[in-house]
């Protein structure tokens, strides 16, 4: 199969009905936090172990298309003695793998970061085909403040996020692009709508420019919110701006947006997912999700680090996607919560 039969391939299978994309690729410092937060210890062993049981939870394959893993996990297996991403095949759930190596300070600014990994990432991507990996991510940042983003970190962040979307679709594998405005800071919601658009109006100009297919990425952007130290508004409040600022920049080629949760709480990343989905006007794109700690925190804390408890957390993650595969079809209810 061509690249882009390849790809073609890909994003049919991530935007299948119901369905959305768990992210599983924290680095090592985040995993470790996200861990110690349930009192696990972040040892190779239970990395594993935790990664596996997302991949083999009985049923997944209903509500997750895909699950971005880090680069350790395509080489381990699950409980079974799968390698993980072919244990992810067997649910139809496409493995994809986190490709950008992190923030650093960008010369020239006020302490801001840009994301690195750039060097070398063809013959990484290469090894990444031959373990299974289908897609790519890589994520950059936008801090908040009344002076930042600068115009500099705005354009040097759309330049990176499509040279290395060029290099993944070169490689046959659907890049997920994600430009992330932090919600950490005190600024109000039409201040983040003012970065959100200017950020992701950058990068579909650069993606342009370096000519990458917009009909074989997907797009992982934040919602339109406050700050986490502001109150927080309604979901149809967050749709409201969210969904103008998407109609504003997004080309309808683009098959897929898959929202990142950004700290919010699980109850919250998905209400406003329903609320985006049962909003009127125009989405020419599947909306759905791609949700890291809004998927795994009650997941965390059901398992523990003890296999005894492999089942119930399990059953917390089927749970949590079910309500999220729900909220991607407008169909969620907050009385849904207290199920099962």
């Amino acid at each position: 199969m061509d690249t882009f039969g390849q790809m073609q391939r890909t994003i049919e299978r991530l935007t299948t009905p119901g369905r959305g994309i768990l992210a599983a690729d924290e680095s090592y410092p985040t995993i470790t936090k996200r861990l110690a937060a349930h009192g696990i210890e972040s040892t190779e062993e239970n990395r594993r172990a935790y990664r596996s049981l997302l991949a083999t939870t009985p049923g997944i394959g209903e509500y997750v298309s895909g699950i971005i893993f880090f680069e350790e996990t395509l080489k381990q297996k699950s409980d079974e003695g799968d390698l993980i991403p072919a244990a992810c095949e067997r649910h139809d759930i496409v493995p994809g793998i986190k490709v950008d190596k992190g923030l650093v300070d960008l010369p020239g600014t006020n302490g801001e970061k840009a994301t690195q990994g750039l060097d070398n990432l063809g013959d990484r991507l290469d090894g990444y085909v031959q373990q299974g990996a289908l897609f790519t991510k890589w994520r950059n940042v936008y801090e908040i403040t009344s002076t930042l983003p600068s115009t500099q970190l705005i354009e040097a962040n759309a330049e990176v996020l499509a040279r290395y979307a060029a290099v993944a679709q070169s490689r046959g594998m659907v890049p997920i692009v994600e430009p992330e405005v932090l919600m950490d800071g005190d600024h109000d919601i039409d201040r983040c709508a003012e970065v959100t658009e200017a950020a992701q109006a950058a990068v579909f100009a650069a993606l342009r420019r370096h000519r990458v297919s917009l009909e074989h990425i997907v797009l992982k952007p934040n919602m339109v919110l406050p700050g986490r130290n502001l109150p927080r508004p309604s979901p149809e409040v967050c749709a409201e701006y969210t969904l103008r600022i998407l109609r504003r920049t997004v080309p309808a080629a683009v098959p897929t947006i898959n929202f990142l949760s950004g700290g919010q709480t699980p109850e919250e990343a998905t209400a406003n997912l329903n609320a985006i989905n049962q909003a009127e006007g125009p989405r020419p794109w599947v909306v759905s999700f791609s949700y890291s700690r809004a998927l795994q925190e009650p997941v965390q804390a059901a398992w523990l680090g003890q296999s005894e408890n492999k089942a119930a957390a399990q059953k917390a993650f089927l749970h949590r996607a079910k309500l999220n595969s729900l909220a991607r079809q407008g169909q969620y209810e907050t009385s849904m919560e207290t199920g099962s």
